[in-house]
């Protein structure tokens, strides 16, 4: 006798259980890099608005060097979740390590660039003359931790394309303790200053890029996979990675503007914009927890031929990114008047921050929206379009931004050229989903 379907609520309800398991373990893990940057803003902030404004530069740049590389986690995830999805376990975890491997090489690349250059990028930035110096010390120090950054990267795509979102938030965890610790020690204990906030985040990194090397090698020896590295799975690693590093690399371009723009306000408005877009990184990797969930199912129901799966999955998703991103603006409206002093007791860099932390939190249901689009287009494999969409937003964002120095416009409307950016990601975004050209099944794309 045949099953009979599922009803739509014993369907919601299974996607919901589904979404919470992998989502919330998500979060904890994802929320990890910007309370970092939190984390190094309030212990820096304290030593003056120099220090915050050569952080807010320095982070921001360091920021940009590791996550042009998150196709490491994120082609990884869709791949794994998609063999996982044929019952191909072997398979992989092995398409995983080939991961691990780019990423070594890639942090080796980064080191060498970033080493020798940190003052020549920083001045290149429009860092004032009293923020450049702290920032190329934090650059220079914090780029010793860009392989582990990466090797970080690659082993939590693995993981999560497994379905296991839980060791990435103890990792996550400990990582954060250790940072926070690490920093107050050798920043004020130690005396060291900005140098020491970024000693302690490269030995948290190192550290959590230990526990993760120990994870992976264990399944894959319990697999049976091979953890030699294979130039030619490395090479289609990095192919299959680069639509999605034209996107970051887009994404990541938007965030340099808006921050280099920032800089050229003033101080004052370079230190806030680094106080809204740690709230903003903080809200994003929170909305993401249900993108990261979004990869690793729609590639699973992918790889074991369940395009009506995927498609179910994928609109549950969307309604829980609606409303998430609702819960998130009204949270960052009410407590904005405390957040804010958290990082600073300068006057003019709480004013300058206010307005534009509304602009933030109004916006929070369309990236809700956007971010679990891009987690659903990213399972998929759709790195080709999630690229172009991208590089619309970016020609869109860029004479927006420009334009508010021009304008004599202050921090509010420059949130307000990355809300019109946010709105622009969301409808390039609809419209593929709702095309339905996403949807490949089988064990690859």
């Amino acid at each position: 006798m045949t099953q009979a379907p599922a009803t739509p609520r014993a369907a919601r309800r299974r996607h919901d259980r589904e979404i919470v398991a992998l989502a919330l373990p998500a979060f904890g893990a994802l929320v990890a890099e910007p309370l970092f940057v939190m984390a190094d803003s309030a212990i820096v902030g304290h030593l003056g608005t120099a220090q915050l404004a050569g952080l807010g530069v320095a982070s921001a740049l360091l920021t940009t060097a590791v996550s042009i590389f998150v196709f490491l986690a994120y082609a990884t995830t869709a791949a794994v979740a998609r063999r996982v999805g044929a019952g191909d376990l072997p398979a992989a975890i092995r398409q995983g390590m080939d991961g691990v491997w780019l990423a070594l090489l890639l942090g080796a690349l980064v080191i060498a660039v970033v080493l020798p250059t940190a003052p020549a990028i920083v001045d290149l930035f429009g860092a004032s003359d009293t923020a450049a110096p702290p920032a190329a010390t934090y650059l220079r120090i914090s780029a010793l931790g860009i392989p582990a950054m990466l090797v970080v990267l690659a082993a939590t795509g693995i993981l999560r394309g497994l379905q296991d979102t839980r060791t990435p938030l103890y990792v996550a965890v400990g990582g954060f303790i250790a940072n926070g610790a690490l920093n107050a020690a050798l920043v004020y204990g130690a005396g060291l200053g900005i140098a020491g906030s970024a000693w302690g985040t490269v030995i948290a990194q190192c550290a959590m890029a230990v526990v993760y090397l120990t994870v992976v090698v264990r399944g894959a020896r319990r697999h049976g996979a091979s953890l030699r590295p294979d130039l030619a799975g490395i090479r289609a690693c990095a192919q299959a990675g680069a639509p999605l590093l034209v996107r970051t690399l887009s994404l990541r371009a938007i965030l340099m503007i808006a921050t280099a723009v920032a800089a050229r306000l003033g101080d004052a408005d370079i230190a806030a914009h680094q106080i809204v877009q740690s709230l903003w990184s903080l809200l994003a990797f929170a909305l993401d927890a249900i993108a990261i969930a979004g990869q690793a199912i729609i590639g699973r129901y992918l790889g074991a031929d369940d395009a009506a799966g995927a498609r179910d999955a994928c609109r549950r998703m969307i309604q829980w990114g609606i409303a998430s991103g609702a819960v998130l603006g009204l949270l960052l409206i009410a407590g904005r008047p405390l957040f804010v002093p958290l990082f600073t007791g300068d006057s003019a860099v709480r004013d300058a921050a206010l307005p534009a932390l509304v602009v933030a939190a109004v916006v929070q249901p369309v990236c809700g929206i956007v971010y679990v689009l891009d987690g659903v287009l990213m399972g998929a494999g759709d790195g080709p379009y999630l690229a172009g969409a991208m590089l619309v937003t970016l020609a869109v964002f860029i004479p927006a931004a420009l334009l508010v120095p021009t304008f004599h416009g202050g921090l509010g409307a420059l949130w307000g050229a990355m809300a019109l950016m946010m709105v622009v990601r969301w409808v390039t975004l609809w419209a593929r989903t709702r095309s339905g050209r996403w949807i490949v099944t089988g064990a690859t794309r």
